[in-house]
Protein backbone atom coordinates (compact mmCIF):
# COMPACT_ATOMS: atom_id res chain seq x y z
CA UNK A 1 0.00 0.00 0.00
CA UNK A 2 1.54 3.39 -0.95
CA UNK A 3 2.33 5.37 1.88
CA UNK A 4 0.05 8.45 2.48
CA UNK A 5 2.28 10.78 4.76
CA UNK A 6 6.17 10.82 4.72
CA UNK A 7 7.91 11.24 8.10
CA UNK A 8 9.54 14.65 7.13
CA UNK A 9 6.22 15.96 5.93
CA UNK A 10 4.25 14.96 8.85
CA UNK A 11 7.42 17.13 10.87
CA UNK A 12 6.45 19.50 8.56
CA UNK A 13 2.49 20.00 9.06
CA UNK A 14 2.82 18.96 13.15
CA UNK A 15 5.43 22.04 12.85
CA UNK A 16 2.78 23.94 12.08
CA UNK A 17 0.03 23.61 14.68
CA UNK A 18 1.50 26.60 16.75
CA UNK A 19 0.82 28.72 13.71
CA UNK A 20 -2.77 27.59 13.44
CA UNK A 21 -5.98 28.89 14.88
CA UNK A 22 -8.65 26.47 15.74
CA UNK A 23 -12.41 27.57 16.71
CA UNK A 24 -14.44 24.95 18.25
CA UNK A 25 -18.59 25.28 18.66
CA UNK A 26 -20.59 22.83 20.90
CA UNK A 27 -21.51 21.41 24.25
CA UNK A 28 -19.24 21.96 27.44
CA UNK A 29 -19.09 20.07 30.15
CA UNK A 30 -16.77 18.43 32.76
CA UNK A 31 -15.71 14.86 32.96
CA UNK A 32 -15.38 13.95 36.69
CA UNK A 33 -13.40 10.83 37.81
CA UNK A 34 -13.87 9.46 41.18
CA UNK A 35 -11.10 6.64 41.67
CA UNK A 36 -11.11 3.47 43.82
CA UNK A 37 -10.57 0.04 44.06
CA UNK A 38 -13.11 -2.63 45.46
CA UNK A 39 -12.27 -5.57 47.51
CA UNK A 40 -15.99 -6.57 48.46
CA UNK A 41 -19.50 -6.61 46.88
CA UNK A 42 -21.93 -4.62 49.54
CA UNK A 43 -24.09 -6.37 51.60
CA UNK A 44 -26.94 -3.94 50.93
CA UNK A 45 -27.38 -5.33 47.19
CA UNK A 46 -25.29 -6.97 44.74
CA UNK A 47 -23.13 -4.39 43.63
CA UNK A 48 -19.14 -3.42 44.14
CA UNK A 49 -17.81 -1.17 46.87
CA UNK A 50 -15.94 1.16 45.46
CA UNK A 51 -13.08 2.90 48.22
CA UNK A 52 -12.38 6.07 46.79
CA UNK A 53 -9.28 6.82 46.99
CA UNK A 54 -9.20 10.22 44.92
CA UNK A 55 -11.10 12.59 42.46
CA UNK A 56 -10.17 14.20 39.23
CA UNK A 57 -12.10 16.67 37.10
CA UNK A 58 -11.10 17.72 33.15
CA UNK A 59 -12.37 19.23 30.58
CA UNK A 60 -15.24 17.72 28.29
CA UNK A 61 -17.07 17.57 25.31
CA UNK A 62 -16.13 20.66 23.29
CA UNK A 63 -14.03 21.71 26.00
CA UNK A 64 -11.80 18.66 26.11
CA UNK A 65 -11.31 19.06 21.81
CA UNK A 66 -10.43 22.33 22.87
CA UNK A 67 -8.05 20.75 25.22
CA UNK A 68 -6.89 18.62 22.56
CA UNK A 69 -6.04 21.20 19.83
CA UNK A 70 -4.20 23.40 22.55
CA UNK A 71 -1.91 20.56 24.07
CA UNK A 72 -0.95 19.43 20.39
CA UNK A 73 0.59 23.35 20.28
CA UNK A 74 -2.22 24.82 18.36
CA UNK A 75 -4.44 28.37 19.30
CA UNK A 76 -7.86 27.75 19.88
CA UNK A 77 -10.96 29.37 20.75
CA UNK A 78 -14.52 27.56 22.11
CA UNK A 79 -17.63 29.29 22.13
CA UNK A 80 -20.52 27.24 24.21
CA UNK A 81 -22.77 26.81 27.21
CA UNK A 82 -22.13 26.77 30.86
CA UNK A 83 -24.29 27.36 33.85
CA UNK A 84 -23.84 29.87 37.19
CA UNK A 85 -22.54 27.36 39.18
CA UNK A 86 -19.11 25.77 40.89
CA UNK A 87 -18.25 23.70 37.83
CA UNK A 88 -18.21 26.64 35.02
CA UNK A 89 -16.89 29.22 37.22
CA UNK A 90 -14.50 25.80 36.91
CA UNK A 91 -14.54 26.05 32.94
CA UNK A 92 -13.72 29.67 33.06
CA UNK A 93 -11.16 29.57 35.41
CA UNK A 94 -9.33 26.14 33.22
CA UNK A 95 -9.48 27.98 30.31
CA UNK A 96 -8.07 31.09 31.23
CA UNK A 97 -4.71 28.93 32.42
CA UNK A 98 -4.64 28.07 28.86
CA UNK A 99 -4.76 31.77 28.00
CA UNK A 100 -7.69 30.78 25.97
CA UNK A 101 -10.27 33.49 25.59
CA UNK A 102 -13.48 32.88 27.70
CA UNK A 103 -15.61 35.67 25.64
CA UNK A 104 -17.66 32.80 23.72
CA UNK A 105 -18.59 31.12 26.64
CA UNK A 106 -22.21 32.21 27.42
CA UNK A 107 -23.71 31.82 30.98
CA UNK A 108 -27.56 30.43 31.13
CA UNK A 109 -28.70 31.36 34.56
CA UNK A 110 -31.67 28.26 34.25
CA UNK A 111 -29.36 25.90 32.70
CA UNK A 112 -26.68 23.64 34.51
CA UNK A 113 -23.09 23.26 33.77
CA UNK A 114 -22.90 19.35 32.37
CA UNK A 115 -20.99 17.19 34.37
CA UNK A 116 -20.87 13.72 33.57
CA UNK A 117 -19.30 11.52 36.92
CA UNK A 118 -17.29 8.30 36.03
CA UNK A 119 -16.18 5.98 39.04
CA UNK A 120 -13.33 3.94 38.03
CA UNK A 121 -11.72 0.90 39.61
CA UNK A 122 -8.44 -0.52 38.99
CA UNK A 123 -8.76 1.46 35.54
CA UNK A 124 -12.01 -0.24 35.07
CA UNK A 125 -15.71 1.89 34.59
CA UNK A 126 -18.14 0.94 37.38
CA UNK A 127 -20.78 3.27 36.48
CA UNK A 128 -21.47 6.58 35.21
CA UNK A 129 -23.50 9.13 36.13
CA UNK A 130 -24.85 12.43 34.10
CA UNK A 131 -25.97 16.07 35.34
CA UNK A 132 -27.33 18.13 32.46
CA UNK A 133 -30.37 20.03 30.74
CA UNK A 134 -30.45 18.66 27.04
CA UNK A 135 -32.90 21.06 26.20
CA UNK A 136 -32.04 23.65 23.36
CA UNK A 137 -30.28 27.18 24.19
CA UNK A 138 -32.46 29.78 24.25
CA UNK A 139 -32.92 32.76 21.57
CA UNK A 140 -30.46 35.45 23.35
CA UNK A 141 -28.07 32.55 23.95
CA UNK A 142 -27.85 31.29 20.71
CA UNK A 143 -27.30 34.89 18.96
CA UNK A 144 -24.39 35.78 21.49
CA UNK A 145 -22.87 32.52 20.43
CA UNK A 146 -23.85 33.65 16.76
CA UNK A 147 -22.18 36.82 17.39
CA UNK A 148 -18.70 35.76 19.09
CA UNK A 149 -18.36 33.52 16.05
CA UNK A 150 -19.13 35.83 13.13
CA UNK A 151 -16.69 38.13 15.56
CA UNK A 152 -13.70 35.74 14.98
CA UNK A 153 -14.26 33.93 12.24
CA UNK A 154 -11.54 35.42 9.99
CA UNK A 155 -8.93 34.48 12.12
CA UNK A 156 -9.33 30.64 12.58
CA UNK A 157 -8.15 28.23 9.69
CA UNK A 158 -10.73 25.83 10.63
CA UNK A 159 -14.35 25.15 12.92
CA UNK A 160 -15.06 22.20 14.93
CA UNK A 161 -18.67 21.39 15.59
CA UNK A 162 -18.68 18.79 18.63
CA UNK A 163 -21.99 18.19 19.15
CA UNK A 164 -22.74 16.05 22.00
CA UNK A 165 -27.36 16.42 21.53
CA UNK A 166 -27.09 18.40 24.90
CA UNK A 167 -28.86 21.52 23.37
CA UNK A 168 -26.34 23.95 21.53
CA UNK A 169 -26.50 22.64 17.68
CA UNK A 170 -29.75 23.05 16.98
CA UNK A 171 -30.94 23.06 12.83
CA UNK A 172 -31.31 26.68 12.86
CA UNK A 173 -28.22 27.32 14.51
CA UNK A 174 -25.91 25.17 12.43
CA UNK A 175 -27.71 26.14 9.63
CA UNK A 176 -26.51 29.94 10.15
CA UNK A 177 -23.20 28.88 11.57
CA UNK A 178 -22.62 26.86 8.25
CA UNK A 179 -23.61 30.03 6.43
CA UNK A 180 -20.66 32.04 8.63
CA UNK A 181 -17.82 29.00 8.28
CA UNK A 182 -18.86 28.87 3.94
CA UNK A 183 -18.53 32.80 3.40
CA UNK A 184 -15.24 33.22 5.47
CA UNK A 185 -14.12 30.11 3.13
CA UNK A 186 -13.07 28.02 6.68
CA UNK A 187 -12.78 24.24 6.97
CA UNK A 188 -16.01 22.94 8.85
CA UNK A 189 -15.34 19.73 10.37
CA UNK A 190 -18.08 17.85 12.47
CA UNK A 191 -18.19 15.57 15.63
CA UNK A 192 -21.84 13.75 15.27
CA UNK A 193 -24.02 12.31 17.82
CA UNK A 194 -27.46 12.94 16.22
CA UNK A 195 -29.28 9.76 14.77
CA UNK A 196 -29.52 12.30 11.09
CA UNK A 197 -26.86 13.89 9.96
CA UNK A 198 -29.21 16.25 7.80
CA UNK A 199 -28.31 18.68 9.96
CA UNK A 200 -24.65 19.15 9.15
CA UNK A 201 -25.65 19.56 5.33
CA UNK A 202 -22.38 20.54 3.41
CA UNK A 203 -19.84 20.18 6.08
CA UNK A 204 -16.49 19.68 4.57
CA UNK A 205 -15.92 16.16 6.90
CA UNK A 206 -17.89 14.24 9.34
CA UNK A 207 -16.48 12.23 11.72
CA UNK A 208 -18.52 9.31 12.69
CA UNK A 209 -17.95 6.33 14.99
CA UNK A 210 -18.66 2.75 13.40
CA UNK A 211 -22.41 2.78 15.23
CA UNK A 212 -23.00 6.22 14.33
CA UNK A 213 -22.59 5.87 10.85
CA UNK A 214 -24.88 2.66 10.72
CA UNK A 215 -27.95 4.59 12.55
CA UNK A 216 -27.28 8.06 9.86
CA UNK A 217 -26.54 5.42 6.85
CA UNK A 218 -29.46 2.77 7.86
CA UNK A 219 -26.94 0.25 6.51
CA UNK A 220 -25.73 -2.43 9.54
CA UNK A 221 -22.07 -2.46 8.87
CA UNK A 222 -20.58 -5.92 9.15
CA UNK A 223 -18.64 -6.46 6.31
CA UNK A 224 -15.82 -4.15 3.99
CA UNK A 225 -18.88 -4.02 1.77
CA UNK A 226 -21.29 -2.34 4.43
CA UNK A 227 -18.76 -0.14 5.31
CA UNK A 228 -18.34 0.84 2.10
CA UNK A 229 -21.94 1.60 1.26
CA UNK A 230 -22.60 2.77 4.53
CA UNK A 231 -19.73 5.72 3.55
CA UNK A 232 -20.96 6.38 -0.08
CA UNK A 233 -24.45 7.17 1.50
CA UNK A 234 -24.10 9.38 3.68
CA UNK A 235 -21.55 11.18 1.60
CA UNK A 236 -23.94 11.54 -1.22
CA UNK A 237 -27.13 11.74 0.84
CA UNK A 238 -25.67 15.26 2.87
CA UNK A 239 -23.60 16.46 0.39
CA UNK A 240 -20.62 16.22 2.69
CA UNK A 241 -16.91 16.99 1.02
CA UNK A 242 -15.68 13.73 3.34
CA UNK A 243 -16.73 11.15 5.89
CA UNK A 244 -14.50 9.75 8.49
CA UNK A 245 -15.69 6.70 9.97
CA UNK A 246 -13.33 6.12 12.46
CA UNK A 247 -13.92 1.93 13.58
CA UNK A 248 -11.29 1.68 17.02
CA UNK A 249 -9.19 -1.37 16.52
CA UNK A 250 -10.54 -1.68 12.96
CA UNK A 251 -9.20 1.90 12.23
CA UNK A 252 -10.29 4.50 9.97
CA UNK A 253 -12.23 4.61 6.73
CA UNK A 254 -12.16 8.05 4.91
CA UNK A 255 -14.01 8.55 2.06
CA UNK A 256 -13.85 11.68 -0.16
CA UNK A 257 -16.24 13.21 -2.99
CA UNK A 258 -13.84 12.26 -5.55
CA UNK A 259 -14.65 9.05 -5.04
CA UNK A 260 -11.29 8.35 -3.59
CA UNK A 261 -11.74 5.16 -0.25
CA UNK A 262 -8.91 5.41 2.15
CA UNK A 263 -8.08 2.60 5.02
CA UNK A 264 -5.75 3.85 8.14
CA UNK A 265 -5.40 0.94 10.47
CA UNK A 266 -5.30 1.51 13.96
CA UNK A 267 -1.60 2.20 15.97
CA UNK A 268 -2.89 1.76 19.51
CA UNK A 269 -0.73 -1.19 21.12
CA UNK A 270 -2.71 -1.59 23.50
CA UNK A 271 -6.60 0.02 24.88
CA UNK A 272 -7.08 1.19 28.09
CA UNK A 273 -9.79 3.75 27.81
CA UNK A 274 -12.06 5.25 24.82
CA UNK A 275 -13.24 7.97 26.47
CA UNK A 276 -12.57 11.15 24.97
CA UNK A 277 -10.90 9.04 21.79
CA UNK A 278 -13.30 10.56 19.46
CA UNK A 279 -12.27 14.56 20.88
CA UNK A 280 -8.52 13.74 19.94
CA UNK A 281 -9.58 12.53 16.57
CA UNK A 282 -11.82 15.59 15.56
CA UNK A 283 -9.25 17.90 17.19
CA UNK A 284 -6.04 16.90 15.37
CA UNK A 285 -7.65 16.09 12.55
CA UNK A 286 -8.74 19.75 11.86
CA UNK A 287 -5.49 21.04 13.54
CA UNK A 288 -3.58 19.13 11.17
CA UNK A 289 -6.13 20.62 7.92
CA UNK A 290 -5.68 24.25 9.10
CA UNK A 291 -1.94 23.71 9.15
CA UNK A 292 -1.88 22.94 5.21
CA UNK A 293 -2.63 18.98 5.52
CA UNK A 294 -4.57 17.08 3.16
CA UNK A 295 -7.79 15.22 4.32
CA UNK A 296 -5.60 11.99 3.64
CA UNK A 297 -2.83 13.06 5.75
CA UNK A 298 -4.86 15.14 8.55
CA UNK A 299 -6.73 11.90 8.71
CA UNK A 300 -3.43 9.76 9.29
CA UNK A 301 -2.55 12.26 11.86
CA UNK A 302 -5.78 11.85 14.38
CA UNK A 303 -5.42 7.96 13.93
CA UNK A 304 -1.78 8.16 15.07
CA UNK A 305 -3.34 10.66 17.82
CA UNK A 306 -6.35 8.72 19.13
CA UNK A 307 -4.06 5.42 19.19
CA UNK A 308 -1.78 7.32 21.83
CA UNK A 309 -4.70 8.28 23.49
CA UNK A 310 -6.52 4.94 24.08
CA UNK A 311 -3.08 4.07 25.81
CA UNK A 312 -3.90 6.61 28.76
CA UNK A 313 -6.68 6.05 31.10
CA UNK A 314 -9.42 8.79 31.55
CA UNK A 315 -10.11 11.60 29.26
CA UNK A 316 -6.74 12.54 27.58
CA UNK A 317 -4.70 14.56 25.39
CA UNK A 318 -1.59 13.88 23.11
CA UNK A 319 1.25 16.37 23.32
CA UNK A 320 3.34 17.41 19.67
CA UNK A 321 6.06 15.42 21.23
CA UNK A 322 4.06 12.20 21.39
CA UNK A 323 3.12 12.63 18.09
CA UNK A 324 6.49 13.00 16.61
CA UNK A 325 7.67 9.94 18.41
CA UNK A 326 4.67 7.75 17.36
CA UNK A 327 5.01 8.60 13.99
Amino acid sequence: MKRIIGRKRASDIIDRFSESHVLVVGDVMVDHFIWGKVSRISPEAPVPVVEVSRESMLLGGAANVLNNVAAAGGSVSLAGVIGPDERGRWIIQQMRRKNVDTSGIVVEQDRPTIVKTRIVAHNQQVVRFDRENKGTVGTDTARRLVDYIKNVIHGVGAVIVSDYRKGVISEDFFRELSTIVADAGVILCVDPKQNSFSRYHGCDIITPNHHEAETAAGITIETEDDIIAAGRTLLERNDFRSVLITQGEEGMVLFERNADITYIPAVAKEVFDVTGAGDTVIGILALALASGATLKEAAVLANCAAGIVVGKVGTATVSRNELRAAL
